[in-house]
């Protein structure tokens, strides 16, 4: 682990994808229907999985190699398959329900900025009773532009009333990394997901962990 330099830290904002969880089971299965009934056939699970956490639009032109003319119905076909099958597809990590409520007990404000849409966060954290542990949960469906656009971390921090500084963001790729850039928030990069350490060092994170556990090292550090 890294720890460059430290920041006052009240609260904690996580990507979901890889770094809270899992659903990339769901997400395959989505995109390859999608991607079938357009007549496009099936693609590899590999690649896709390196596509995670972009949104719809992007994954289908990096699966696809076509422009933005067919990704509307792309998107139509994901959301219309998720909404059947993405909850039960999606599994946290084992770890990260103690992580949560620790870092509740600490005191820090939780929240999740994802490209997933909010509802489907809510229906995983109602189902594994951690409700109560997020106060703001920032999905693709509140925001006008995706990561790595900064709207959505903007926006999570105003909710939360917090200063940029003190927010910290934590996710699993070089899209989180720039938009916790371009949003002027300290940035945590985990290696849960498919992006390996060189790909962060343009960030100058203040941290490089291995998964979300390292967190909580992290704010004792940024405390002490």
């Amino acid at each position: 682990m890294r720890y460059p330099e430290a920041v006052e830290t009240a609260a904690v904002l996580f990507d979901f994808d890889f770094t809270l969880g899992d659903s990339s089971a769901g997400i395959i299965e989505c995109v390859n229907r999608a991607l079938t009934e357009m007549g496009l056939g099936q693609a590899n699970p590999e690649i896709i999985a390196t596509t995670i956490g972009l949104s719809l639009e992007t994954m289908f032109g990096r699966l696809t190699g076509l422009d933005a003319a067919r990704a509307l119905e792309f998107r139509q076909r994901f959301i219309h398959c998720a909404d059947r099958i993405m909850t039960r597809h999606t599994r946290l990590y084992p770890w990260a329900p103690a992580l949560l409520r620790e870092l509740r007990a600490r005191g820090c404000a939780l929240g999740i900025v994802t490209t997933k849409r909010s509802y489907r966060i809510a229906e995983v954290l109602d189902r594994e009773h951690l409700t109560d542990t997020m106060d703001i949960v920032v999905g693709s469906d509140m925001v006008t532009a995706p990561k790595p656009s900064p709207e959505g971390l903007l926006l999570a921090a105003r909710r939360l009333g917090r200063p940029l500084p003190s927010v910290l963001y934590a996710g699993d790729t070089v899209t989180d990394a720039e938009a916790a850039h371009l949003a002027g928030i300290p940035f945590a990069a985990v290696l849960s997901g498919t992006t390996p350490t060189e790909a962060f060092e343009a960030f100058a994170p203040r941290a490089i962990l291995p998964d979300a556990r390292g967190v909580l090292d992290l704010i004792d550090q940024l405390h002490a």
